[in-house]
């Protein structure tokens, strides 16, 4: 097992404690630095390459965010470092592409993920791609009734994670650009409502690790996605328990 001396994970430079069992996934690590604002008493409790963890409190409860860097390869280390110190609920909160005409509406303050494209090579090593790459049903649950206790307006639907953003936006440029153009016709065609590089990951890992993970991703203000994962997160921690 890939674990220092000092009992931390080798990469995320963690170990059990350090963390709750609710994590916030941004990809970005000067994410992580925006979403500690709105927890309580919020300590950095490491940084290593890409990844970065604030850890602090929701109406009492233990809660952390990582960033996993860009991409599924980086995404899936990081959760599975998570999930060896003790987390098991995750919501990614994210930006994404938009793919399906219903995506471009411009009322649209984001999109809910219930399932991933597996549009990467990562999780073939984990599972034949048959396997699909599904939210938790629950986490979904209390991010599309956090959102609509805060009026705002999320789209629930299938994103398509991918390995390579220019592949996407310069796809021209690329000697496999017929296919590249074919295959996005498709998931326009399959109403695959945004595009972008970890959830696939996020969900089959997940999925077959036995924790709770979903997706949200932010088309317009940044803090109103934070505030609904927040509230996401309490809405579980009382179903859980954690909260009287």
């Amino acid at each position: 097992m890939a674990i220092l001396e000092d009992g931390l994970q080798y990469h995320i430079r963690m170990k059990e404690g350090d963390v709750g069992r609710y994590v916030f996934l941004p990809g970005d690590p000067f994410r992580t630095d925006l979403i500690a604002r709105f927890l309580d008493d919020a300590k950095l409790v490491a940084h290593n390459r890409e990844h970065k963890t604030w850890t602090g409190y929701l109406d009492g409860v233990k809660v952390s965010v990582t960033s996993t860097g860009m991409g599924c390869p980086s995404a899936a280390i990081c959760i599975e470092e998570l999930i060896k110190i003790g987390a098991d609920t995750f919501i990614r909160i994210g930006t994404a592409g938009r793919v399906a005409p219903e995506s471009y509406d411009e009322n649209l303050d984001g999109i809910i993920c219930t399932a991933a494209v597996r549009d990467e090579g990562t999780t073939v090593h984990y599972i034949p791609i048959e396997y699909p790459a599904v939210a938790d049903r629950h986490v979904v649950d209390a991010l599309a009734r956090a959102a609509k206790a805060r009026g705002l307006n999320y789209l629930e639907g299938i994103t398509q994670s991918k390995d390579s953003f220019y592949g996407q936006h310069e796809p021209d440029n690329m000697p496999a650009a017929a296919r590249l153009h074919e295959r996005w016709n498709a998931w326009i065609k399959g109403n695959v409502l945004c595009s972008e590089m970890e959830s696939s990951a996020l969900f089959v890992i997940s999925s077959i690790r036995k924790v709770r993970a979903a997706a949200i991703m932010n088309f317009k203000n940044m803090d109103d996605t934070i505030r609904v994962a927040c509230d996401a997160v309490r809405l579980l921690a009382r179903e859980d328990g954690e909260i009287e």
